[in-house]
């Protein structure tokens, strides 16, 4: 059968369809909307579907779908039916030809269930709108030589015979047609204007709209719906382009004489890989633009299906991994905007975290190109403390500050600046092996430090001119940090210790400013006292240090390096108009470059403190030892009053009791105080230091050891912000041990007066020669029973404020946090004769 009668036969069996719709429709009274079906447009349909290469999801078994008929006819209250198709069944198999039912037996099946779908919903239905499979349509009819099918349906339904690729070649024409009607523009055209827009570019139709900020297919070209759907999301890329290339556009544009809005080295190195990348997708494009220039195929012809031509959808395949990057590179692009430096670094690495081995293998790439200027900054900085940062992008930033403040507020941390693959402690790292260097360069004159960079890139494999260091490789920056800091830090304590003699300094301010040289102190005390008990404005600050350098020459201090000695000053502090010479008077210690790093101002004036509070801690022993001279017990007993057999001898001897008892109690605790401060509180401290100091690794330890030192020394002395109250009780007892002082030496200067006058009055000839009774006894021994009682009575009134102060003292000794304070409380009441007193209040 020819092409001819097989369309002649379909457009027969559509016309029978029709007609038998349209007088169904009469006979049902209500019409049919089939009726007036175009039949051009049903005959059309029917090609379409008799040359789909559709065909059904089942397995072609006969005796299964034969046996599924027979079941759905009784289960529908049809038994006699069942039978019947199962007798015609059985006969028809018996028959040779067709070789298989099956095609027959499914043909039959679908149309029996379409006509029951129809006539549920009361209406002509549509067109099939599957074909029968076409290897039952073939199976069927193939043999038939053109004739009808014997015992075809009343309804006209005939089965024919065709030519697959004929009847294909005109289906898809007559798609094509119906295509080309509800399409304005032509897909090549659509195609070439997708790829400008991919680059930026308006087309002839697919143009940017400002307002949507897309680019979009105008309302008035007529294409189909999913036309432009496919072409508003290939254009997404145009979008995504645009923005990524107007970052680098504005980063690059900068003038670079504007530091403030420069853009830095880490936006240059990340503008430079996403053109880079840009550059990759350039090609993509012009690779595909050959390929558009290709014809696109019409339906049903083969001539391009192997081609290399661009339709819509192979164009959406071929954009769909470059779209993945773009839509990163513009994530990126926004999230870095107005950041620079080891921030912008840091916003990109946290992109980088992601487990798509594609994401990975790009962020790679890229922050391999972005932080290459951030780690030439490390290395820079590690291996030559060079900060080569123009545009403030390195976490280290350096002030402007004098040599004395280089190590401790020279150089900080931008935490803002401090990208996440680099962690705190190895910033810190960082920043103290490129500070080590610049303090050796700087306030040491040192050049060693360069021999220590190159043996630790010769070390680590790196080199200390450029490179060798990125993204990625973070054991190899820790390697190098690590190495560099620990050969510049033994270098570093090395100059430190042996060049500048740091222990002999930190030995000579304990042995000078912290009064540990014992003799130099005595004879200091004992020259300058006269001199410090005069009102402060009336001193010279040059006989004092003249008197400095006479106690210098007097003592074995005399023996120590002449430059420790010439560092040793005297300093006058400021003073009011009714300070004495004692209350302004300390000494200084001129630490010098480098020195002054671990001494700074701050530390000598806690040095200052500590040397005020232990000179008057001396001045109250040497003024005890003064009234222990004046009481001497050879002088007690030569005295005239002590050898006199009146009743002045018990009033004299009354006195000196309670002046000796007084004596000793001041004494029990200025000796066992300052026990406990130069033993438990400065000597401790330092061993402990100075096993600490020979630890120390590097200047920050060797800092933190001398801070520990000086700190154990305020707090365990008293003089920390926790012990205030019990150090006002302290200058209180201080106070009243000179208030002692003072009025003991008043009363035997009146008592050597009256001995003085006793002495000097005439001689009477019957008495003894030398007697100072002569001419005038009752007189003297008046005036010596006043003094006496009076002495008394001071020596009571003091005795009652030595007892409530050290009372006061010794019951808010237990309430200090400090465990050391705990022995001084021992030594002061170890006899708990204290303890008892104040419980029998």
């Amino acid at each position: 059968m020819d092409d001819h009668q097989t369309h002649d036969l379909v457009k027969e069996l559509v016309h029978r369809l029709l007609s038998a719709a349209e007088s169904g429709g009469d006979g049902g009274g209500g019409g049919s909307p089939g009726g007036g079906r175009d039949a051009g447009g049903a005959l059309r349909f029917a090609h379409r579907l008799l040359s789909s290469r559709l065909a059904p999801a089942v397995l072609p078994d006969e005796h299964a779908l034969a046996e599924s008929i027979k079941r759905r006819l009784a289960a529908s209250g049809r038994p006699d039916d069942a039978l019947s198709f199962a007798d015609l069944h059985s006969k028809l198999s018996a028959r040779s030809r067709p070789a298989s039912l099956w095609p027959l037996l499914y043909l039959l099946d679908s149309l029996s269930s379409h006509r029951r779908a129809a006539a549920a919903a009361s209406c002509l239905p549509n067109l099939p709108t599957a074909a029968p499979p076409r290897n039952a349509t073939s199976g069927a009819v193939a043999g038939a030589g053109g004739k009808r099918a014997h015992g075809a349906a009343p309804g006209g339904v005939v089965l024919v015979s065709k030519d697959p690729d004929n009847i294909r070649e005109i289906a898809l024409r007559e798609y094509t047609e119906l295509v080309l009607d509800e399409t304005e523009v032509s897909e090549a055209a659509l195609v070439r204007d997708v790829l400008y827009a991919c680059q930026g570019i308006d087309g002839r139709y697919v143009r940017y709209d400002k307002a949507g900020g897309a680019y979009d297919l105008p309302d008035g070209v007529r294409v189909p719906r999913s036309t432009r759907t496919l072409v508003r999301k290939l254009c997404e890329l145009g979008w995504l382009f645009r923005k990524v290339r107007g970052f680098i556009s504005d980063s690059i544009s900068r003038s670079p004489s504007d530091a403030a809005t420069e853009v830095g080295t880490v936006a240059q190195a990340f503008c430079s890989a996403l053109q880079e990348e840009l550059s990759d997708y350039y090609k993509l494009l012009a690779v595909l633009e050959s390929y558009s220039l290709n014809p696109i195929p019409t339906p049903g012809s083969d001539s391009g299906v192997s081609g290399n031509y661009l339709s819509l959808r192979r164009l959406a395949v071929w954009l769909a991994e470059p779209a993945v990057r773009m839509r990163l590179m513009a994530v990126l692009v926004d999230g870095c905007r107005g950041l620079r430096g080891g921030a912008m670094a840091g916003a990109i690495h946290g992109h980088a975290q992601h487990g798509d081995p594609m994401f990975q293998e790009f962020m790679g790439r890229l922050l391999r190109r972005v932080c290459s200027p951030l780690f030439e900054m490390v290395r820079s900085w590690v291996l030559e403390g060079e900060l080569e940062d123009v545009f403030a992008e390195f976490f280290i930033v350096g002030q402007p500050v004098k040599a004395e403040s280089l190590w401790r507020e020279g150089y900080l941390i931008q935490s803002d600046m401090l990208p996440a693959f680099i962690s705190p402690m190895l910033a810190q790292r960082i920043l103290r092996t490129g500070k080590s260097i610049n303090f050796l360069r700087v306030c040491c004159d040192d050049s060693g430090w360069a021999d220590a960079a190159a043996e630790t890139a010769a070390y680590v494999g790196t080199t200390t001119s450029r490179g060798g260091l990125g993204y990625g490789e973070t054991d190899a920056l820790e390697a190098l940090v690590v190495e560099a800091a620990k050969r510049i830090d033994r270098h570093l304590m090395d100059v430190i210790h042996k060049r500048y003699r740091f222990k002999d300094h930190c030995l000579a301010i304990k042995r000078y400013l912290l009064l540990g040289q014992g003799d130099f102190v005595q004879y200091l005390m004992d020259i300058v006292g006269p001199e410090l008990s005069e009102p402060a404005n009336r001193i010279s600050s040059f006989q004092l240090a003249g008197l400095l350098e006479t106690a210098i020459r007097a003592s074995n201090a005399q023996y120590d390096d002449r430059d420790i000695l010439d560092r040793i000053k005297v300093k006058m502090m400021d003073h009011g108009d009714g300070d004495r010479g004692w209350d302004v008077f300390s000494l200084e210690y001129d630490a010098r470059v480098p020195l002054d790093t671990v001494f700074t101002a701050s530390v000598m004036k806690m040095y200052l403190k500590v040397f005020n509070f232990l000179w008057k801690l001396k001045r109250v022993d040497h003024s005890l030892t003064g009234v222990w001279k004046t009481m001497k017990p050879n002088c007690i007993v030569s005295s005239p009053f002590y050898k006199e057999g009146t009743s002045i001898r018990a009033q004299f001897v009354s006195v000196l009791r309670k002046c000796q008892v007084l004596f000793n109690e001041m004494n029990h605790f200025v000796t066992n105080f300052q026990y406990y401060i130069m033993f438990e509180v400065l000597e401790v401290s330092w061993a402990r230091f100075s096993d600490e100091m020979d630890e120390a690794k590097d200047l920050d330890d060797l800092l933190l050891a001398h801070d520990k030192y000086l700190n154990s020394i305020l707090e365990k002395a008293l003089l920390g912000e926790r012990s205030q109250g019990l150090l006002r009780n302290l200058f209180e007892l201080f106070d009243i041990i000179l208030q002692f002082r003072s009025h003991a030496d008043r009363w035997f200067e009146r008592i050597y007066e009256l001995q003085l006058r006793g002495k000097g009055k005439p001689k009477s000839k019957s008495k003894e020669s030398g007697s100072w009774l002569d001419g005038g006894r009752k007189a003297m021994i008046q005036l010596a029973g006043e003094l006496f009682r009076k002495m008394g009575e001071d020596l009571d009134s003091i005795a009652k404020d030595y007892t409530a102060s050290l009372d006061a003292f010794i019951t808010q000794l237990p309430m200090q946090q400090h465990v050391d304070l705990k022995f001084l409380l021992f030594r002061l009441d170890f006899t708990e004769y204290y303890s008892r007193v104040s419980s029998s209040k």
